[in-house]
């Protein structure tokens, strides 16, 4: 995104803005129900399909967020596919085939064997399954961001962008919420057994209902790049290398603050202060619902005051405090509760804005693609291995390190919010 680019309006946005936020939000929240699950589920996932090692109970869990990892490099992959599909071809279409996608390799994820069942194959089946999850996410979150962005009305990019993570934390709500449930109303026995094969089950049963929505939403690219000829896969990366780091710049503190405070948090505390599972579940599950509240109002306030403040009020937020809001987590629901409710407040910052920086930062010709691949690739390492590093901190024992390494690199993020140019009120090309 440059100063002397200026960003033109060529096409006005579809009609129908409301029909158009449903179509993109439920697929989405669809999607990020089924990629969650596997989060808030990982320690009996791990007990039924990994061997567990003598001595170390550590280990299983940390193969669990291994693949967990994995399937985040699929990502990019999927970011560049489904990008350039979207680019190439609508953005709905490959809105459409990100949702059957998921839905095919939850149904894969919920038939996993056990480690005592198949031994060997069953890792290898939630590998499978893990990687064509990060293929589809990877996908979704280019089509869906370029599509709900181009979406919005004039001095509403702000807002419609705010939807991106109003229906991920939906998602997320719902798996942690089902999770949760489960966990209390079914026994330990029950759960490893067969409970936690029921979320993904049910995700690939939602993910019909996603597909079937998303066959009445408007197509956004304009007729003009309808007729242009179309993008090479690479031609992103290839013309605008600089706009592509400076997606990765923007991202990095952002996941990882993102996944560390939505997704490793209650096994943060369940390994560092021996805080039950159960409780650790539902604090999370109501402070998701607080996170998603929160969204639209700082999507609002990124349309009036810019998206600079947000970012930096987000970065500088969490350099500042992420080793004293970790250290305050004692094992108690209360504080854990406060920690993370105090950690979305400044998660929105970056959130609510992120769709619409992302998309603000490419020309129309390769926006789904330009995004989709720093964007994943970023998130893969930074916000895919925050579980992994967590854990493996305790497994060292030094766990007081993770709490720095969240604060590092949102301070280093920082520094890329500073030299951004302000771009909420520009026009943008369609």
């Amino acid at each position: 995104m440059t100063e002397s680019a200026p960003v033109r309006a060529l096409a006005p946005p579809p009609r129908r803005p409301v029909r158009q936020l449903l179509a993109a939000s439920v697929g989405n929240a669809v999607e990020w129900y089924d990629w969650y699950a596997y989060t808030f589920l990982a320690a009996y996932i791990a007990d039924q399909v990994f061997p567990r090692s003598s001595g170390d109970s550590l280990v299983p869990l940390l193969s669990t967020f291994a693949v967990f990892a994995v399937g985040f490099f699929m990502r990019p992959v999927g970011g560049l596919l489904m990008g350039a599909v979207a680019d190439r071809h609508g953005r709905r279409a490959a809105l459409t085939v990100t949702i059957l996608l998921m839905g095919g390799s939850s149904l894969l994820l919920g038939l996993t064997p056990t480690y005592a069942a198949a031994g060997i194959v069953a890792p290898v089946v939630l590998v499978a399954a893990r990687l064509l999850q990060g293929l589809s996410v990877g996908g979704e979150f280019a089509a869906s961001t370029t599509f709900l962005v181009e979406s919005a009305g004039p001095g509403r990019r702000g807002l419609f962008s705010s939807f991106q993570y109003v229906s991920t934390s939906v998602g997320q709500l719902a798996a942690s919420g089902v999770a949760a449930v489960l966990v209390s109303r079914l026994g330990e026995g029950q759960m490893e057994g067969w409970g936690w094969r029921v979320p993904f089950v049910l995700g690939a049963l939602l993910s019909l209902v996603g597909f079937w929505i998303r066959r009445s939403a408007h197509e956004t690219r304009s007729a003009e790049q309808q007729r242009a000829e179309r993008p090479g896969l690479f031609d992103a990366l290839r013309h605008h290398p600089r706009e592509s780091l400076l997606i990765c710049g923007i991202t990095a503190g952002g996941t990882l603050a993102y996944y560390t405070w939505t997704s490793y948090l209650p096994t943060y505390a369940e390994l560092n202060t021996g805080m039950d599972k159960a409780d650790a579940l539902v604090a999370s599950t109501l402070s998701l619902a607080f996170f998603t509240v929160l969204q639209p109002v700082g999507g609002l306030l990124s349309d009036r005051f810019g998206r600079k403040p947000a970012l930096l009020f987000f970065g500088l937020g969490f350099a500042v405090l992420s080793v004293p809001l970790l250290k305050a987590v004692n094992g108690s629901f209360a504080s854990l509760l406060l920690v993370q409710c105090a950690g979305m407040v400044l998660l929105t910052g970056f959130t609510a804005v992120s769709a619409a920086v992302n998309a603000e930062v490419f020309p129309a010709r390769v926006r789904a693609a330009g995004i989709g691949f720093p964007y994943s690739l970023t998130v893969a390492v930074f916000g895919g291995t925050a579980p992994y590093v967590g854990t493996l901190f305790k497994e060292w024992d030094r766990p007081e390190l993770f709490p720095w390494y969240v604060a590092v690199l949102c301070l280093a993020s920082s520094a890329v919010y500073l030299r951004l140019p302000e771009s909420a009120h520009k026009a943008l090309e369609r």
